[in-house]
């Protein structure tokens, strides 16, 4: 059985990086959520999260959102193609109840695959 960690190397951790993945992205996106990824030469993806108080006001609903993007991204990591990608939250996320999340981004993740695989 497979190991899928959600370690240091699999996150974006600069504004560089998050930068660069905002300067002419691949999109797929929904009413509550935004995905923005950008091809990256590290042989395995990378996840930032961007969820603004202007989305969620409290940070345990804003901790909530973040939690089930990075389990989502966890699983599904050995799907998705060599990018950096970006979850953006909207408003409204937060009546979104977690098993619709985690469909919506594993709906997202795949929209993202094909559209980075045709890109490239």
């Amino acid at each position: 059985m497979a190991r899928h960690a959600f370690t240091r190397e699999l996150r974006l951790l600069t504004p560089a990086h998050f930068k660069n993945v905002f300067d002419n992205p691949v999109r797929a996106a929904s009413p509550h959520l935004t995905l923005l990824a950008k091809p990256n030469e590290l042989g395995h993806p990378r996840l930032g999260l961007a969820v603004p108080k202007k989305a969620l006001k409290r940070a345990v609903w804003r901790n909530r959102v973040k939690r089930v993007a990075r389990e989502a991204f966890r699983l599904k990591q050995h799907n998705l193609p060599n990018v950096d990608i970006v979850v953006i939250a909207k408003k409204g996320i937060g009546d979104v109840p977690n098993d619709e999340l985690f469909e919506l981004l594993d709906r997202l993740w795949r929209t993202l695959s094909r559209r980075c695989n045709d890109s490239a």
